[in-house]
Order: structure tokens, then C-alpha cells, then sequence
């Protein structure tokens, strides 16, 4: 389905109530939903198809501002100017949107869950054109804090008790990556961000140090560290725009010099083979009495060379990662899907190869011994099985009920709770030979066959399904 229309007026921004952050598609199918007189209740499911193959679980994220942009979801009347000129919908159509509200009830997993792969980390419960309409925000809203969430917990992990910060907004893909990624880096452990957007957002604590241009607009490096310490006595000064040991020398020197009047922080290694260095420096600062000065290291790092960092002792006190962070390099994407599992009453699913779906509403329940999770079971809704349901309500009748999460460090300590009593082996940076268990249970198994059955029963003799 397109428009032929190429002069077309400027679309509103994507932030304006929402209405046009949908695929087009989406909004064919709501109209086609309310020509037909479908207005049938409907369940969609959101689940991740595949962890990424360098992932052990992932980290659900995001939900507290979703649920914020579903409740304030509306068609603007640019929203309906825009749509009238691609000449695709009829007027009463139109004029209809400028009266959408969504009504539904939302049940999601806690902000900072783990959870694997085919598990509903979300369903969406209302009449069916207004559950489809949400698609592509639901998806893009939960995927980017998901999948950033889990890259800074394998980076929060391999750091090892040492503090994270985030230097990573210049890099992210977009305003929206940056923002949302450092919301989701604090959830996921990381102790600070440098995007001052994100710190007044979030109530994050922020931090930074200086560039190398700074130095470089100076005669000398040293003369560059005496005027931005009387500027900011209390600074971390980057030691390695020439020559980094020189620099550790030249701070050692300035430190000196000032003597009991000496408030600097620290040192920051940005280059070069950061585990000697680091050596060096730490003793070179000891043996001139600044052992509390602190080091911090940055400049491309992830969380395999921070792991190794840390395992070969290196001693540096914080790590500032940034663009591996920030576009989540090793895993990028999520296989992350939003399916319709239910309407009018009835179980619907999905057969095609490698993309079979399962029937209802659902739920998940974890089952725990001595405080370390050992399976899940997905099981339909109205199932009691083991362990402790992980969706709960949060949205009833299109208006929220879930708190909302104006404290990050609650989720914070949550997602650490829970990822703590997740087994060693799921936790490991390294992918397992021996994934978590995740069960179909058996009620929702034996709904999903015979319903397949069903299903195989009425296509066409030529058609075949594989298993």
C-alpha cells in the first residue's frame, strides 16, 4: 500500500501525542478492523524469537515511558492533515482518529527481569484495531532499552565492583539512543553518565572530564592542567595527548605545586596498552604520595577488555565505556516480535517455519530453590504453576497503574536482585552450553496442537506446514 502523492506537507514529529510514529500498514489494517465491524478483544504478545548468540538472557527495559506514550497516544489534526493528503483513507476514517484514545490493559514484566528466548515480556489486551495500532511503538520503545540494558550489564559485570560511566551519547544512533540508552545503562548498574540531558531526565549523577583539544590550545600540556585545575580543582585530568607517562609526571608536578591546596581527582588514561600503563601511572602516583588520586581508563573499550583489564589487575578505578556501549556493537538488533495470540475469545497462532507462534493469553512463572533460579514455565494466563508470575498488570482501561519509576536506582537494585539469582553459568560473559530451561506447559502445549491441527485441517490439500 503507498501514496503516489509526492508533494506532501511536512509530517509532525513523532513526539506530538504519536499518532503517526505507526507503519503504515498498521493504520490500513485499523481501518480495514473498523469497515469489517471487527471490534473483538485481542491479544498481542511481545517476545524475543532468539537471544543474540552473544547472550546468555536479556534485560527487559523501557516500560515505564511506554506506558507513559500509550496513555498520551492521540491523532493531532496535523496528524489528520498529513494522513488526508496521501489520499489513502476516507474522510470519516479520518475524522474518526481525531478521537482514538487506547482503552486497554497492558501486563508487562518489571522493569530489570531477565528473561530468555519465546518468553512474553509484554501483552497488549484491547480491541483489536487499537492493539495493532501500537505495534511499531511498543517495539521500538522496548527493544533499545532491552537491548542496551543487557549490553551494560555484561560491562557493569566485567567491571567487577569497579564504577562505569557512560561516555557514549556522541556515538549512539540518535537523540532518542542517547537519552533512553543512558536511562537504561543506570538501570543495568552504570554509576554515571557525561549527557546532561539524561542527568536533569533521570535525576542521574554526571561526570566528565576534559578533551584533548583543550590541552592542545595550550603552549604546553602542563600550563593546559594548571589553568583547568584552578578552574575545576577538584578535575580528572587526561593524561595522554602526547605522551602519557609525561603526563603523569606533569600532574605529579602540578600537584606539587600546589600542595596542601591539592583537590585534584584523578587521572584518565585515553589510549594506548591501558593495563601498563595503568601500572605505571598507579605507581607513579603512589610513590609520590597522590595514592588517592584515582585512574580511569577509556577509549574503546568493552566488556571483554575490561574483563581482561580487571583480570590482569590492572589497578583503574573506573571505566568510562562509550560507543560499544551505546550501539550495543557485538549484538545490534533484537529478533523482537509483537503477534496477535488471541481475538474474539479464541487462541490464534501463527505456523510458518521457524516463526510459529503460541495460542492465549499468557504468563510466566520462575521457579527459584535456595535463591538461585533454576526454569520457567509459559503457560496460559489462567494457569497456576510454580515460582512467581513474572507479568503483572501495569495498564487497565488505557490508563496506567504500574508507579511510575521516578527513582532509576529502585529498578536499579531490582534488576541486581534478580540477575543475582539467575545461575553463574547464565550470568558469565561467555555463551553457555547449557541455556536456562524455559517450558511450554503442557496445557498450553496440547491448546497449541490441537489448534494447529485445526488449522493444517483447512488449507488446501497442496498446501503443506512444516512441523
Amino acid at each position: 500500500m503507498a501514496s503516489g502523492n509526492m508533494c506532501l506537507p511536512k509530517a509532525p514529529s513523532a513526539r506530538e501525542g504519536g499518532g503517526l510514529f505507526v507503519d503504515l500498514y498498521e493504520l490500513a489494517m485499523l481501518r480495514a478492523y473498523a469497515a469489517l465491524g471487527m471490534e473483538g478483544q485481542a491479544t498481542f504478545s511481545v517476545f524475543v524469537r532468539q537471544l543474540p548468540k552473544e547472550r546468555n538472557f536479556l534485560i527487559a527495559c523501557g516500560l515505564d515511558e511506554l506506558l507513559d506514550e500509550i496513555e498520551q497516544f492521540h491523532f493531532s489534526s496535523q496528524d489528520v492533515a498529513f494522513l488526508r493528503s496521501l489520499n489513502l483513507f476516507p474522510a470519516d476514517f479520518l475524522e474518526g482518529l481525531r478521537r482514538f484514545r487506547f482503552a486497554g490493559d497492558v501486563f508487562a514484566m518489571a522493569e530489570g527481569t531477565p528473561f530468555f528466548a519465546n518468553e512474553p515480556i509484554l501483552e497488549v489486551r484491547a480491541p483489536i484495531g487499537q492493539a495493532q495500532v501500537l505495534e511499531t511503538l511498543v517495539l521500538n520503545r522496548l527493544s533499545l532499552q532491552t537491548l542496551l540494558a543487557s549490553k551494560a550489564y555484561r560491562v557493569v559485570a566485567a567491571a567487577a565492583g569497579r564504577q562505569v560511566m557512560d561516555f557514549g551519547a556522541r556515538r549512539a544512533q540518535g537523540a532518542d539512543a542517547a537519552i533512553g540508552g543512558a536511562r537504561a545503562f543506570a538501570i543495568a548498574g552504570v554509576g554515571q553518565t557525561s549527557l546532561l540531558t539524561a542527568g536533569a531526565r533521570y535525576h542521574l549523577p554526571v561526570a566528565g572530564t576534559m578533551a584533548h583539544s583543550f590541552i592542545e590550545a595550550f603552549p604546553s600540556e602542563a600550563e593546559a592542567f594548571a589553568a583547568f585545575a584552578e578552574l575545576y580543582p577538584r578535575t580528572v585530568l587526561l593524561v595522554d595527548t602526547y605522551d602519557a607517562i609525561q603526563g603523569v609526571r606533569n600532574v605529579i608536578a602540578l600537584a606539587q605545586e600546589l600542595g596542601s591546596n591539592c583537590l585534584l581527582s584523578g587521572i584518565r588514561l585515553d589510549s594506548g596498552d591501558l593495563l601498563s600503563l595503568s601500572k605505571t601511572a598507579r605507581a607513579m602516583l603512589d610513590s609520590a604520595g597522590l595514592g588517592h588520586l584515582k585512574v580511569v581508563a577509556s577509549g574503546g573499550l568493552d566488556e571483554m577488555k575490561v574483563d581482561a583489564l580487571v583480570k590482569a589487575g590492572a589497578p583503574i578505578d573506573i571505566f568510562g565505556v562509550g560507543t560499544d556501549m551505546s550501539v550495543s556493537a557485538d549484538a545490534p538488533s533484537l529478533d523482537i516480535s509483537y503477534k496477535l495470540a488471541e481475538y474474539a475469545g479464541a487462541g490464534r497462532m501463527k505456523l510458518s517455519t521457524g516463526k510459529m507462534t503460541f495460542p492465549g493469553r499468557k504468563q510466566v512463572f520462575r521457579r527459584e530453590e535456595n535463591g538461585v533460579a533454576t526454569d520457567d514455565v509459559i503457560s496460559l494466563a489462567d494457569e497456576r504453576q510454580p515460582g512467581a508470575p513474572l507479568l503483572t498488570p501495569v495498564m487497565r482501561n488505557g490508563k496506567r497503574i504500574a508507579p511510575r519509576a521516578t527513582d532509576l536506582s529502585m529498578l536499579r537494585n531490582a534488576a541486581a536482585r534478580a540477575i543475582a539469582a539467575l545461575p553463574p553459568e547464565i550470568r558469565a560473559l561467555d555463551p553457555t552450553p547449557r541455556p536456562f530451561p524455559v517450558a511450554i506447559s503442557p496445557r498450553l502445549q496440547s491448546e497449541a496442537e490441537a489448534l494447529r491441527a485445526r488449522l493444517i485441517a483447512d488449507l488446501p490439500p497442496a498446501a503443506s506446514v512444516a512441523p
